[in-house]
C-alpha cells in the first residue's frame, strides 16, 4: 500500500508519541509497504528506505510545540492540514493513518477520497486535559469527547497502544474491535557505549549504587514522588546516586531547584535529554530502574525499555503501570515517598533478588513484547485496511 500519515508531533523528537510513530513505520516499511509522513516543521531528520517526510509550514511566532494540548497546536495544526490537501491532491493513496488529533483530518479526507482510514490512538484525548493540567473547561472536554467518538466511528481500523485504550474504545463504541499494539518494537538499534563510559560520562563510580529515570519531565511522570523518595533512600544510603535522562532545559532547571529543596541536590544527576542511541547504555549501568508515574493510564515507553535491559523495575502500583507490570517482573509499591523509598532501597539491598527480577523482565519482554510480535499485530492492521469495509456502527454520525 501507499500511506498517507499525519503526524501533529515534531518528528523525529525522543519522546513517546514520536518514537511511537517511527516504529509503526519502520514496520509498515519492513512489511513491504511505503509511507508519507506529514507533520509539523521541527524535529530531527529521519531517513529509512520508503519513507518520504513532508513538513507543513511553520506559523508565524511558533518556534516550538510543548508535549500535550497547547495553542500553539491550532495554527500548526490548520498548516498541517494545507499539507496534507496537498499531498493528497499530488498522490494516489491506498489508506491514511492518522495520529491522535491528526484524525480530525484523516477522517474527513478519508470520506473525501473513499479511502479507509486508520486512527492510531496514542491517549484519551479528553483525559490528556487533566493529565496536562491545561484546562478544566466541561465544554472542552465534551468536544474532546465528542471528537473522540467521531474517530473511532468512522475509522477503519483503531489502533491502541495499552489494554486501557482497548477497554475505552469499547466502550465508545461497542462494536469495534480496536488492534494493540504495544510500544514495544523490540530491541534498540544503533546503539552506542557502554554502562561503564556511561557511569564515567556522569561521574558515577563502578560500585556506586544507581537509580535511573528516563523520560520527560511532564508532571503526570511524578517526580515529585521520586525527589522525596530519594531523600528517603539518602538518608539509609548516602551513597546511592540517581540518574535522570531527559527534560528540556527549563524544565531541568525547575527540577533542580525541586530537589535542592528536598535535599537531594547532591544525590541527583540531571543528564537533560540524551539521543536515544545512548539510553540503552545508560539503563545497562543502572542497578534500580524507577517510574514514579502517578497520573494517567497509558501505559509509559520506557516500561517497555526498562524490560529489555534486564534491570530491577521499581514502580508505582497503578494501571499506567500493571498493564505491562506485576509483582514478577517488577517491585510495585504504593504511590507514598515512603512506600516508593522502600522499594528502591529493598532492590539495592539485596542484589540477587533484583537480579532475578531483572532476568524475569528481561524474559517477558524477549517473548511477549518481541520485534515479531509487534510485526504480527501490525500485519493484522494492513490485513483489515485491505478487507471488506467494516458495517457502519449505530447511531449515525457523532
Amino acid at each position: 500500500m501507499r500511506i498517507l500519515m499525519i503526524a501533529p508531533e515534531p518528528f523525529f523528537e525522543p519522546r513517546g508519541t514520536p518514537f511511537s510513530e517511527y516504529h509503526r513505520i519502520r514496520a509498515l516499511l519492513d512489511l513491504g509497504h511505503t509511507v508519507d509522513l506529514v507533520t509539523y516543521p521541527f524535529g530531527q531528520a529521519v531517513s529509512l528506505a520508503g519513507l518520504r517526510v513532508f513538513r507543513c509550514l511553520r506559523p508565524p511566532l511558533v518556534r516550538q510545540v510543548k508535549i500535550g494540548p497547547s495553542l500553539a497546536k491550532v495554527p500548526l495544526d490548520l498548516a498541517l492540514t494545507l499539507t496534507v490537501m496537498r499531498r493528497a491532491l499530488a498522490e494516489r493513496y491506498d489508506a491514511i493513518h492518522s495520529h491522535e488529533e491528526g484524525a480530525a483530518i484523516g477522517i474527513v479526507l478519508s470520506a473525501l477520497l473513499g479511502i479507509p482510514h486508520v486512527y492510531d490512538m496514542h491517549s484519551s484525548l479528553p483525559q490528556q486535559l487533566s493529565n496536562f493540567a491545561y484546562s478544566r473547561s466541561r465544554m472542552l472536554r465534551w468536544v474532546f469527547d465528542r471528537f473522540e467518538r467521531a474517530a473511532v466511528r468512522h475509522s477503519k481500523v483503531v489502533i491502541v497502544i495499552c489494554p486501557e485504550l482497548r477497554r475505552l474504545v469499547q466502550a465508545l463504541e461497542p462494536g469495534v474491535e480496536p488492534v494493540l499494539i504495544e510500544n514495544a518494537p523490540g530491541a534498540d538499534s544503533g546503539a552506542a557505549g557502554t554502562p561503564a563510559a556511561a557511569r564515567a560520562a556522569w561521574g558515577v563510580g563502578v560500585s556506586t549504587p544507581l537509580v535511573v529515570y528516563t523520560g520527560t519531565f511532564e508532571a503526570y511522570q511524578g517526580l515529585d514522588l521520586l525527589f522525596a523518595a530519594a531523600a528517603l533512600v539518602r538518608a539509609s544510603r548516602p551513597d546511592a546516586r540517581f540518574l535522570l535522562a531527559g527534560g528540556r532545559p527549563d524544565q531541568v532547571a525547575a527540577a533542580r531547584g525541586d530537589a535542592l529543596a528536598a535535599g537531594v541536590g547532591d544525590t541527583l544527576i540531571f543528564t537533560g535529554e540524551r539521543p536515544s542511541t545512548e539510553i540503552p547504555a545508560i539503563l545497562a549501568a543502572a542497578d534500580v530502574l524507577v517510574s514514579p508515574r502517578s497520573r494517567g493510564t497509558n501505559t509509559p515507553l520506557k516500561i517497555y525499555q526498562y524490560l529489555r535491559s534486564g534491570r530491577a523495575i521499581v514502580a508505582t502500583r497503578l494501571l499506567t503501570h500493571t498493564q505491562v507490570l506485576d509483582d514478577t517482573v517488577a517491585i510495585l509499591t504504593g504511590v507514598s515517598p515512603r512506600e516508593f523509598a522502600d522499594g528502591i532501597l529493598a532492590a539495592l539491598a539485596d542484589p540477587a533478588m533484583a537480579a532475578a527480577v531483572g532476568a524475569r523482565a528481561a524474559e517477558l519482554a524477549a517473548t511477549k513484547y518481541s520485534y515479531d510480535a509487534y510485526l504480527e499485530r501490525t500485519r493484522e492492521v494492513v490485513a483489515r485496511v485491505t478487507s471488506a469495509p467494516r458495517p457502519q456502527v449505530a447511531g449515525g454520525v457523532a
